[in-house]
C-alpha cells in the first residue's frame, strides 16, 4: 500500500510541481507527517526531491526527472482518462485504486500532450453528482473492507460468508460461491449462487464479508452479460409485479420506460400518443410512476389503478381549492 503511495506521490510532484506537505497529505488522504516520512524514503531511494523554504515552499522534484511508463499513446491514454471518471469504480472500492492510475496515465503521455490532458479534466465532465434539476444521484456506499473481501472472493475463486439485510428482512449470515460483480447506474451487485441457486446480491446491503478457502463451485468460464440478463428476465417475471396499459404523450415514453420494470407491447395511436403495456415491481411502484407523469399519462387498465390515481387528483385537488 505504501509503495503504492509513494509512486503517486511522485507523480503529484511531476504533474503539479511544487506542492506544500498539507496539499499532498490531502491529495493521497494521509497526514502530514506520513508525507513528511515518504518524503525522506523516496530521498533515500535516490528519487531527487527537494524541500523549497518560505511563503510559497514546498516540496519539488529536480528538473527532468520523470518516471517511466511506455506502451500508451495519446488517444489511448486519454480513453482511460473518460472512461477512469466514471463513478462505477466506487462500487467495487476500486476509488484510491482508479486515482493512482489516472496519476500514472497522465504521466505516460508524452511531454506535448501532458497539458492536452490536463484540460481533459476541465473539458469533460462524465456523470455528475446531480442533474440539471438539482437532484442528487444516488451511489451505493460500499465500506471499504466489504469491497475488498468480496472483490478478492470473486477474483480468487474462493467461497465467501457475507452478513446480508435484505429488503425488510433481519441480516443474517450466508455462505456463496461469487460468480462475478456488476455495477449498473452506480449500484453494485455480485452474482453468485448458493446451493446451486443463482443469486443476487446488492452490495450496499451486505454489512459483512469473509473470504474462505474452500474453492467455490462455479465454472471456469462465465459470460457475466449473458447471466445478468437472464436474472433480470427472472426478476421480471417474478413478485408481486402488475401489468397495466397506459397511453401515454410520445415524448415522456422514454421516462415511463425507463421507471417500468420492462416494456411488453407498444403501438402508435392516430393522435400520436403511445399505447404500452408496461410491468411495474408493485402496485405502489404502479401509481408512482404514472403520478410523476401527471396529464401526459392516463392509465387505461387495470381499474383499480385508475381508481387510486383518481382518489389521488381528487385528495390534492381538495387540499389547494379555493377557501370557502
Amino acid at each position: 500500500m505504501r509503495a503504492d503511495r509513494l509512486v503517486s506521490l511522485v507523480l503529484l510532484l511531476r504533474q503539479r510541481g511544487r506542492l506544500s506537505a498539507t496539499a499532498l497529505a490531502r491529495e493521497l488522504e494521509v497526514s502530514p507527517r506520513t508525507v513528511l516520512r515518504d518524503i525522506e524514503a523516496l530521498s533515500a531511494a535516490g528519487v531527487p526531491v527537494h524541500a523549497e523554504r518560505g511563503r510559497h515552499g514546498g516540496f519539488a522534484l529536480l528538473p527532468g526527472f520523470r518516471t517511466e511508463l511506455t506502451g500508451l499513446n495519446h488517444d489511448e491514454a486519454l480513453a482511460l482518462l473518460v472512461a477512469g471518471s466514471r463513478r462505477g469504480a466506487q462500487a467495487f472500492g476500486l476509488g484510491s485504486a482508479l486515482a493512482s492510475a489516472m496519476l500514472k496515465v497522465v504521466d505516460a503521455l508524452p511531454a506535448g500532450h501532458r497539458d492536452t490532458a490536463a484540460d481533459v479534466a476541465e473539458r469533460l465532465l462524465i456523470d455528475p453528482e446531480t442533474d440539471l434539476l438539482s437532484r442528487r444521484l444516488v451511489t451505493d456506499e460500499v465500506p471499504a473492507p466489504v469491497a475488498a473481501e468480496v472483490r478478492r472472493a470473486v477474483l480468487t475463486g474462493h467461497k465467501l460468508r457475507i452478513r446480508y439485510a435484505a429488503v425488510d428482512r433481519a441480516a443474517r449470515w450466508r455462505t456463496v460461491d461469487p460468480i462475478g460483480l456488476v455495477t449498473v447506474r452506480d449500484h453494485g451487485y455480485l452474482l453468485a449462487t448458493r446451493s446451486g441457486e443463482d443469486r443476487t446480491y446488492r452490495l450496499s446491503r451486505i454489512l459483512a464479508a469473509e473470504e474462505l478457502t474452500e474453492p467455490a463451485q462455479r465454472p471456469d468460464r462465465v459470460d457475466l452479460d449473458r447471466a445478468w440478463q437472464e436474472r433480470g428476465v427472472r426478476f421480471r417475471a417474478g413478485g408481486d409485479q402488475v401489468t397495466a396499459l397506459v397511453r401515454v404523450e410520445a415524448a415522456r415514453r422514454e421516462e415511463l420506460a425507463g421507471t417500468a420494470v420492462a416494456v411488453l407491447a407498444e403501438e402508435a395511436e392516430a393522435d400520436g400518443r403511445l399505447r404500452l403495456e408496461v410491468t411495474f415491481q408493485d402496485a405502489r411502484h404502479a401509481e408512482w410512476a404514472l403520478w410523476e407523469l401527471a396529464t401526459d399519462a392516463e392509465a387505461l387498465e387495470p381499474r383499480w389503478l385508475r381508481t387510486a390515481l383518481c382518489e389521488r387528483a381528487t385528495a390534492v385537488a381538495s387540499r389547494y381549492g379555493a377557501p370557502s
